[in-house]
């Protein structure tokens, strides 16, 4: 059974992904996370050590989630080619990345991956990704561009670029699938 202040965390956690991903890092105080949780805020810095302890931490969770839904989906699709294991783990991200929470906690991030310890959060989920790509048996150029389509989703989803219906918005869209 976990503690008071494990569970507690977890609450907090789970909602300063949502809290933060409307408001980013600059413009979200403690105390609507806090709020949010249904607990004190200065409960909330103990449990985090203030509030760049809380993103990071939020980040954090949010990367786990992305690689704990990637390492399902590869196992779904063990025994596949790399390039179609790929294909299985962008229609497992684009599933994942419908949670617009999740969404966008990864873009304030790396909007404010000039604070060193956020910085440093985003390029270490980064690395655990690169890291599980190869051990799945994608080389370098692969990776490169499951990357670059998974901020391509990014900017379709945030821009809400898949409902315009206009050649320039056609052409990044063009083979993407989202879920709504």
């Amino acid at each position: 059974m976990r503690s008071t202040a494990e569970a507690r965390r977890a609450v907090l956690l789970d909602r300063a992904v949502s809290v933060f991903a409307r408001n980013g890092y600059h413009a979200t105080p403690v105390t609507a996370v806090a709020a949010a949780a249904g607990i004190s805020e200065a409960y909330a810095l103990r449990l985090f050590s203030g509030k760049l302890g809380l993103f990071v931490a939020a980040v954090e969770a949010c990367h786990e989630r992305i690689l704990a839904t990637l390492e399902a989906a590869a196992a779904r699709a063990a025994g596949q080619e790399p390039e179609k294991l790929l294909e299985s783990l962008g229609d497992a991200y684009a599933e994942l990345i419908a949670d617009r929470d999740l969404l966008l906690l990864q873009v304030h991030a790396q909007s404010v991956s000039d604070v060193p310890e956020v910085g440093a959060a985003v390029r270490a989920g980064y690395k655990r990704l690169v890291h599980f790509l190869r051990a799945a048996g994608a080389e370098d150029r692969q990776i490169q561009h499951f990357v670059a389509y998974g901020q391509l989703c990014h900017l379709i989803v945030t821009a809400g670029l898949d409902g315009v219906d206009e050649s320039w918005a056609r052409a990044l869209t063009d083979g993407m699938r989202h879920v709504s």
